[in-house]
């Protein structure tokens, strides 16, 4: 399952900062062990910030749910950043996008969270809680306060802004300082000498209760959780508590009974203070028990029987069958049952995401280097750059010299010239030095040139290898790998050389940017590329120059008229040049044409037809050239191909990744592998091009997708 830990790290994010400012975060290791024990159980786990762009990190990587896919959930560790009833925050946000999540709703969390209310429902329940006053300012008149109380804001956890007193004069301050440093209203509760217990709860409708837990007051009847104690030096506990059964049973029916009147759901953790006469009072309850080590929920759900990684899938399973009312996984098939050998997809997920840093350095650097087709030298540092990458990992390489370009590359991890796959890709691209964009990156998205298009694919490839080295499987496996230098000129020179290579393997993938959708490319049009030009034969007037412009414009059209998209049948003019005189009589026209198909008896056709058609423009008047033709013929999707994409959907499935097929217009040097042999292309990461020289790929998608390739590596080893 697709599961997005959202959680608050600071106030960034949010349009202005106006109001009470949040003071409970969670600290940012207990969220990374939260996603650690959820990949344990083979979740496809993200973190995030529950900030204002939270909705565009959701439609990323939770997107609108096909028939047949599982919906993704929300595992809601946000406290919220500002103002008022902030635990409701994320969860009316969820509700309105039609997100699952884990935890209380927005009306339970708002009951919990306002003390006043909470103990206004305990007290109409019949369940004792101490009595109390609430206090908006401290000039208010407070002649009918019972001391010792305890001051508290009405809105606040954590233990903030606490505070004992035992006279009227301590009791004014305290209140005016909580109304003034919280900006709410001041609960003053009598305050309970005696001991302090928590009972922690899990589930719903009849939830299961943990041992009830005791803070160890070391004896101190007077004394009280500071947040101090509860962030700094936490203090010990005593689990299960030393009580009698009849109290702790009480202690669990009353704590029951306040989760469901509060509607809460999923877990919480209920506090409690008995006096020296044991008389039990429940002081409030805590609809975001915390997930720190240190907590009293944890503590107590350990001594229950679950360790970490057990209590937060827990969590979520109580969630899920809440919503769907279906575990998640069949109990034979939890992971965590098994800590000794974890999944081999829990492995390479665990390294790939604490490696995420580093793959996104090292594309940084690779999209800073201009690799303009024509730069011989630009391609050749790219190149230089991932054999650095490759040689650590057993890769040999060999440089096939060009003279036009840029060298081709070929690498290999085994002696044998016999391939398991070769993997393909380019080095080359189409935007020269002047119109390069640099990397540059937001929250969820990466930026630069051939970002998406080929070098993208290059990091998600040693990514992927580094982690099937890590689990030990990339010795087993024969890998070749393929970078040639003249993709954008249709493989004009490295044609050849890429056939001869490519016979050697049993499968052949390239890795091309997927599109938004998490597609494969199981197909590709082939490429036809042609320069038709135009010149003024007879220039005896300036109307003949006009109508040599119109008649070149007219018959562009013609040809592109040609275009069938049901046909499978592209015609694009590109590059179109028009130079006139009048003072001295002349006119040149010039385009480029390129043909897209998917039939390669089709494409011959055109072919003639586009040379009959610019044959017949010749004329007394006006002189017509056209150049080129077929570059390369298309990728048809064969059995070898199904069969391969069918692989990788079911390793998809596996990682709750989605995997579409895709027919691409455009390109590609797989093109030019012999159609007998299994291949595949747009293993690269998710990304788009929404305008020219604008490509960018989704931050998380790098992880995904060198998780799928590594599987798909070795599940092509391991199945043949």
């Amino acid at each position: 399952m697709k599961v997005a830990i959202i959680y608050n790290k600071d106030s960034v994010g949010v349009i202005n900062q106006f109001g009470m400012q949040n003071k409970e975060v969670y600290n940012p290791k207990t969220v990374k062990l939260v996603a650690e024990s959820l990949e344990k159980e083979g979740h496809n786990v993200r973190i995030a910030e529950g900030n204002m762009y939270i909705i565009e990190k959701l439609q990323e990587f939770m997107p609108r749910v096909i028939e047949g896919e599982r919906m993704g959930m929300v595992f809601n560790m946000a406290y919220g950043i500002q103002g008022e009833s902030r635990y409701t925050h994320l969860p009316a946000m969820l509700e309105m996008l039609g997100i699952p999540y884990v935890g209380s709703g927005p009306e339970g969390h708002s009951l919990a969270l306002d003390k006043v209310i909470t103990k206004i429902l305990m007290q109409k329940q019949s369940i004792s809680t101490p009595n109390f006053w609430v206090y908006s300012s401290g000039d208010e008149d407070m002649s009918d306060v019972q001391y010792p109380v305890i001051v508290k804001p009405k809105m606040e956890a954590v233990s903030y802004g606490i505070k004992i007193v035992d006279n009227e004069d301590d009791l004014r301050a305290a209140v005016k300082f909580v109304v003034t440093e919280f900006i709410q209203q001041a609960l003053v509760e009598q305050f309970i000498r005696g001991r302090e217990f928590c009972v922690g709860l899990l589930g719903n409708g009849d939830p299961e209760a943990f041992p009830v837990l005791e803070i160890d007051l070391e004896n101190d009847p007077d004394a009280i959780q500071t947040v101090d104690d509860k962030k700094q030096k936490p203090r010990g506990k005593i689990c299960p508590a030393k009580i009698s059964q009849k109290l702790a049973a009480e202690m669990v029916r009353l704590s029951k009974d306040a989760f469901r009147a509060l509607e809460l759901r999923d877990f919480a953790r209920v506090d409690i203070r008995m006096d020296e006469a044991e008389n039990i009072y429940l002081l409030e309850i805590n609809s975001m028990a915390s997930l720190g080590l240190t907590g009293s929920y944890v503590y107590a759900a350990n001594v229950a029987g679950y360790d970490y990684a057990r209590l937060v899938n827990k969590i979520l399973e109580v969630a899920a069958v809440r919503y769907f009312s279906e575990k998640i996984l069949p109990q034979e098939d939890r992971a965590y049952l098994n800590e000794d050998k974890l999944p081999l997809s829990v492995r390479i997920r665990g390294f790939l995401r604490s490696k995420q840093e580093d793959t996104e350095r090292l594309l940084a650097k690779m999209v800073n280097i201009n690799s303009y087709v024509r730069n011989v030298e630009g391609v050749n540092t790219l190149g230089t750059l991932v054999w650095q990458q490759l040689s650590p990992l057993g890769f040999a390489h060999q440089v096939i010299p060009q003279v036009e370009v840029g060298n081709n590359l070929l690498f290999s991890n085994a002696p044998e010239t016999e391939y398991d796959v070769l993997l393909l890709s380019h080095l080359d691209n189409s935007t020269p030095f002047a119109k390069q964009s640099r990397y540059h990156e937001t929250e969820q998205k990466l930026y630069g040139t051939a970002i998406w298009e080929s070098k993208g694919g290059l990091a998600v490839m040693i990514a992927a290898l580094r982690a099937l080295r890590f689990v030990r499987r990339l010795r087993k496996l024969k890998i070749g790998i393929m970078l040639t230098s003249d993709n954008t000129m249709q493989g004009r020179i490295t044609r050849n050389s890429l056939q001869d290579i490519s016979r050697r393997a049993k499968t052949v993938i390239e890795l091309s940017g997927a599109s938004l959708d998490g597609t494969v490319i199981t197909s590709r049009s082939g490429a036809a590329v042609y320069n038709c030009q135009m010149n003024l034969v007879n220039a005896d007037n300036a109307e003949n120059v006009a109508k040599a412009i119109a008649s070149f414009s007219h018959h562009l059209a013609s040809l592109t008229k040609l275009s069938s998209e049901a046909d499978g049948v592209v015609v694009v003019p590109r590059d179109v040049r028009m130079q006139s005189g009048i003072a001295t009589l002349f006119a040149h026209c010039e385009a480029s044409l390129s043909l897209r198909f998917n039939n390669q008896e089709q494409a011959e056709a055109f072919d003639q037809k586009i040379r009959q058609i610019v044959r017949k423009m010749n004329s007394r008047k006006y002189s017509f050239l056209i150049e080129g033709g077929i570059r390369r013929s298309p990728m048809c999707s064969s059995e070898g191909t199904k069969k391969l994409y069918q692989r990788v959907k079911d390793i998809g499935n596996r990682l709750d990744l989605r995997v579409l097929e895709e027919h691409r217009w455009s390109s590609s040097d797989i093109c030019s592998v012999n159609q007998d042999i299994a291949r595949i292309d747009g293993l690269g990461p998710v990304g788009d091009v929404p305008h020219e020289h604008e490509e960018y790929v989704l931050r998380h998608s790098l992880l995904d997708r060198a998780a799928l390739l590594a599987l798909l590596l070795y599940d092509l080893r391991r199945r043949g």
